[in-house]
Order: C-alpha cells, then structure tokens, then sequence
C-alpha cells in the first residue's frame, strides 16, 4: 500500500486472534504459542503456567454454603447476595430476618397485621398503612357512630385493642400472697393423715 507504513499494516496472530503489526508477526506468534494458552471457558489469553490456576479461581464448579447448589465461582457472590433462595432478608413489615425462600409467606401473615395510625387513630393494616398514611387527613370523626355500625366494624376489624397495663409493684405482692396462701392451704388440706399404728 503507498503511503502506509510498515508499522500500520497488521495481521492476525492465529493462535490469539489479536491485529498485530505485520513486521512483528512472526516473533509474536512464535512467543503467544510457546507461552499463552486460550481458556475453553471465557476465551481469555492465560499464561500457560496459570491456566490451572486460573481455572480454578474463575470457573471450577463450587458449592453455594446456604443452599449448596453448584455454579462457577465467578456467579457465587452474585448468586449469594441476589439469587440464593436461603439467603437472609428481612420483612418490609417488622424487619424480622428470614430466609428468601419464607419471605413471601411470611409478609403475607404480617402485613394483615394492624396497627393505629397517628394521624386519625384508625387500626390500618400495614400492607396498607404506607398509601393510608400519604392519603390521611388525621381528622377524626366527630359524629357518634350508631351501635350497630360499631358493632360491624369490631367484627370487621376486630376489637379496639386494650392498651396494656403498667406494672403495679402491689398488684405483684397481691399476687404473690394469694400464690403463697394457696400453697400453704393446699398443702395442709392434702397432708396425709397418719394411719393407726399397729398394736403388738
């Protein structure tokens, strides 16, 4: 070609498939054929002394520890953050961790759980509670509710929830006096009374 220069013009190594200037080709080959080997997996030049090696640390089947399926070991950390069906989540709900594989059936539980919005005091379930809260006006009704709509709701909704009790130091002692008098009677009424001694 005129006007090309010897540097620019190229040809294929047939042992790496690379452009390599034409005046280098011979040399080239000669030391990529003595020295590179291409891996049947990915295709990579590898130096034949790390083929091995590489082979074992890109593509040698391993086992998954949670779920003990097989795959190359370039997929593991993919496989183990994303994919793993016993890798470790947690609920959208009550961020309680479990595995991937339980984590459908669990939020179906959990999210049909109630809890009383801020806003308007209502029991709202919290698969719910996110579109309920971005909608809620927090104005509570001040009509009265007729007993029987009242009536339908608690068996709708459940209940009104109590609120729990706070811990009373004399109810303790109460309890556990009436726990200790107990004892003691049941103890006295169901003592054994000794028998008659034989007479000699």
């Amino acid at each position: 070609m005129a006007g090309v220069s010897d540097d620019q013009v190229t040809s294929v190594c047939g042992h790496c498939d690379r452009a390599i200037p034409s005046s280098n080709i011979d040399l080239h080959f000669a030391h990529c054929s003595r020295n590179l080997e291409k891996c049947k997996v990915c295709g990579d030049m590898i130096p034949r002394k790390h083929t091995e090696e590489h082979f074992l640390s890109t593509h040698a089947p391993v086992c998954c520890s949670l779920c003990s399926e097989t795959m190359d070991r370039d997929i593991l950390d993919v496989h183990k953050g994303e994919n793993c069906p016993k890798r470790i989540v947690t609920c959208e709900y009550c961020e309680f961790p479990l595995p991937a594989i339980d984590l459908l059936e669990h939020q179906e539980v959990c999210g049909n759980r109630t809890e009383l919005c801020y806003m308007c005091h209502k029991y709202i379930r919290l698969r719910e509670m996110h579109s309920h809260v971005s909608r809620c006006t927090g104005a509570v009704s001040t009509v009265a509710e007729s007993s029987r709509l009242k009536t339908a709701r608690d068996v709708v909704l459940g209940a009104p929830r109590r609120q729990p009790r706070e811990f009373s130091p004399r109810r303790l002692l109460f309890t556990i006096a009436i726990t200790g008098i107990a004892v003691l009677l049941g103890s006295l009424f169901f003592q054994r009374k000794p028998g008659p001694t034989p007479v000699n």
